[in-house]
């Protein structure tokens, strides 16, 4: 379809937005608030608010939108709400989640830099010098999120919110002696990173010195200070921190996430910090998903090279997209746009950059 900014018809264009990535990353007139009510329109459908709450009421500070939550009122996020003059949700006793034994080796988005995928790691780390065949990760699924990507593949996460919570201890109980690792995902972990360290702190205690490696996939755009608690126990135990950064341009990621992209960036430079303290495995992996007509070579060199500054040895995996929830219009990523990339990735100066599921470009 053609773009309603520029009637552009030279790139893909979702329906549900209706503007090209030249007008998005342009900053024309008028698309800042065509997408906010993008945002607003899709989130009235779900039981959450549909923009970050602001003025009366209680502060809550684990992610970047910073909400001021109503007596009676929930987050943008939808788990954290306010009962009383106190913030809730997330915390040790009230998690919002569910979980299941994945046998390894996983298509983690690390998995091939990981102890279950490979040899990094081996023995102080890793049960098997190779894949870990015989173990399980604990796939520990948050609901809520801090962003409201058009492109979710969990989208039905925004639904469930309001599920019957769960302890930090009945989740540590699951890890058996066959799990090797945690990892939390989501929605993403942001909202309730109390509940999983609380979690991942007790489930490692009963293990003693055995090997419970703790993972994170999220989109960064937690506080600084959460950000190095989670560091500390994946440092700790081997596991790692992915980072899906979503897009460069900050219009571009307002429009595609419904939230700016300056903590996520800002908290790669805190991560950046400790890298070098356990090169192998490594403790940062960030990854980008190749969304057509929108993430693009020009979005990828922009992030692989600002990641480089940090470190060339950084590993990046690019993502095919596949049509999801408000995007489901799109087409899935092509081998070429894939190859242009990991091309663009590479000339960045990213030594370590792989196209994650390969098996789904067209």
């Amino acid at each position: 379809m053609p773009c309603e900014g520029c009637g552009s018809e030279s790139r893909p264009v979702a329906g549900s937005l209706g503007l090209c990535v030249d007008c998005l990353r342009a900053g024309k007139a008028g698309c800042t608030d065509v997408a906010v009510q993008v945002h607003r329109r899709l989130r009235s459908k779900f039981p959450l608010p549909v923009s970050v709450p602001r003025g009366e009421g209680r502060s809550c500070s684990r992610c970047a939108n910073e909400c001021v939550i109503p007596d009676g009122g929930r987050g943008y996020c939808g788990v954290r709400h306010a009962v009383e003059g106190k913030v809730s949700g997330g915390n040790a006793r009230d998690g919002v989640a569910h979980w299941y034994a994945d046998p390894l080796p996983t298509n983690c988005v690390a998995d091939w830099v990981c102890p279950a995928g490979g040899r990094a790691g081996y023995p102080r780390y890793s049960h098997i010098e190779g894949p870990e065949f015989g173990f399980f990760n604990l796939a520990v699924f948050y609901y809520g999120c801090t962003f409201d990507c058009l492109f979710c593949q969990n989208w039905q996460c925004r639904e469930a919110t309001h599920r019957q919570p769960v302890t930090a201890t009945k989740l540590a109980e699951a890890v058996t002696d066959e799990v090797s690792c945690i990892c939390y995902f989501g929605g993403d972990p942001s909202p309730q990173i109390h509940h999983a360290l609380a979690a991942a702190r007790e489930a490692r205690r009963r293990r003693g010195d055995e090997i419970l490696r703790v993972c994170w996939e999220t989109n960064g755009a937690m506080s600084p200070d959460l950000l190095r608690a989670m560091i500390n126990i994946s440092l700790e135990s081997g596991g790692c921190i992915k980072f899906d950064i979503k897009a460069w341009n900050e219009d571009l990621h307002h429009a595609l996430t419904g939230a700016g992209n300056r903590r996520t960036l800002s908290n790669v430079g805190v991560i950046a910090e400790y890298i070098q303290e356990r090169p192998e495995p490594p403790l940062f992996v960030a990854s980008t998903l190749l969304v057509p007509g929108y993430v693009d070579e020009e979005e990828v060199t922009r992030i692989a090279a600002f990641l480089a500054e940090h470190s060339p040895d950084i590993p990046y995996a690019l993502l095919a997209f596949a049509p999801q929830f408000a995007m489901s219009d799109l087409p899935t990523t092509s081998r070429d746009q894939a190859m242009r990339c990991l091309a663009a990735a590479r000339a960045a100066g990213l030594a370590n950059v792989k196209i994650g599921n390969e098996h789904l470009l067209k």
